[in-house]
């Protein structure tokens, strides 16, 4: 019995040192190609291109659902000469990652004209019919697309929208020079280095015990509803933002929080979503709903957002003119947020 324990113990400490190793190789690799030009420009060879027009990513149909499609170096060099363009423009192109086996994955925008570039936006049209796609906003089509796709093409817009407005230096007015990799951009008439940043926003779900708080901005799909959410201000802590922020939309006082987890969202700008799950005290619950800050907002039972979260779309309206009430799909934070709260609730309600 010691034997087979300590051959089970040997080859869990063998996976989880291979587990390791993967990942501290993947992140050094990347770390390389991010200061090192000419790494970059090896990895290039090997590597895989998403293209964007505008900012809009090129996706194929597939069973229902959007796919994003890569390309070697060899196929978007014929495609550009296709296209009388410069190879050159490849350069433009940013680092978005790689896999386990260090093959390196680009996005490189053929809609953008940069300061950098030596060419001009290229017709979307004529690209869509050479490449047998088609260029979609990506809050559209972000939740049609699978796990790995989607943190892949936010990643991607967001690094290409932070290049696209930051081109010239805020201090000298000069044009920036960006790394191979994107990774930064510096300026060459004062040597300023500028790095692509993120905006800190905590998303809240206020629960009173039995019932969670949910609400609805303008801007939402009709019927969806979903978490409180705000951006941290400067000389904030990411707690003080919660508790401004619910006091701020719906009147509430928080008693309690906990943190649950965080997630990149490119829109509108690139922010860091921290979740939190939040607590008011139960005699302390009437709403007042900030009308600058959301439409509506309102107390919803346990079984009401159980039933909400099984609920499939499409979202039609119904006879009675009303949308049903559906929550955000399930690669948004808020989902887990609200998933977690159920669950919670059905667990604790059941027999010990």
């Amino acid at each position: 019995m010691s034997l087979y324990c300590g051959i089970a113990f040997k080859r869990k400490f063998f996976w989880c040192y291979r587990l390791l190793s993967t990942y501290v190789t993947k992140t050094r690799y990347l770390f390389e190609l991010k200061e090192d030009d000419d790494a970059c420009k090896k990895a290039h060879q090997t590597g895989a291109f998403y293209l964007f027009h505008g900012l809009a990513p090129l996706l194929q149909t597939s069973a229902h659902q959007y796919m994003a499609t890569q390309h070697s170096l060899l196929e978007l060099e014929r495609l550009l000469g296709k296209f009388g363009q410069d190879a050159q423009r490849i350069d433009d192109s940013v680092l978005i990652g790689c896999s386990e086996q260090q093959k390196a994955w680009f996005a490189l925008d053929l809609g953008l004209d940069n300061s950098s570039s030596i060419s001009a936006s290229l017709s979307k049209p004529e690209m869509e019919t050479e490449l047998k796609g088609s260029f979609i906003e990506l809050r559209k089509a972000l939740f049609q697309l699978n796990a790995k796709d989607a943190s892949l093409l936010s990643t991607a817009q967001a690094l290409l929208r932070w290049h696209d407005a930051h081109q010239f230096c805020s201090r000298s007015g000069q044009p920036t020079k960006k790394n191979l990799a994107g990774s930064k951009r510096v300026c060459p008439s004062n040597n300023i280095i500028y790095y692509p940043q993120v905006a800190p926003v905590v998303i809240t779900l206020v629960s009173d015990g039995t019932r969670c708080l949910l609400a609805r901005q303008s801007s939402f799909p009709k019927g969806m509803y979903s978490a409180l959410a705000g951006f941290c201000d400067i000389g904030e802590s990411v707690e003080e933002t919660v508790r401004r922020e619910v006091a701020e939309e719906v009147g509430l006082e928080v008693e309690s929080l906990q943190y649950c987890a965080s997630q990149h969202w490119p829109f509108p700008n690139s922010s860091l979503m921290i979740a939190y799950h939040a607590t008011v005290k139960p005699g302390q619950t009437e709403i007042q709903v900030n009308l600058r800050e959301l439409e509506t907002a309102a107390w919803f039972s346990h079984h009401e957002v159980a039933t909400a979260l099984k609920r499939k779309g499409p979202y039609t309206q119904q006879q009675n003119g009303t949308f049903p009430f559906w929550l955000p799909p399930k690669l948004a934070i808020s989902h887990q947020l609200i998933k977690e709260w159920v669950e919670k609730q059905t667990s604790s309600s059941l027999p010990a």
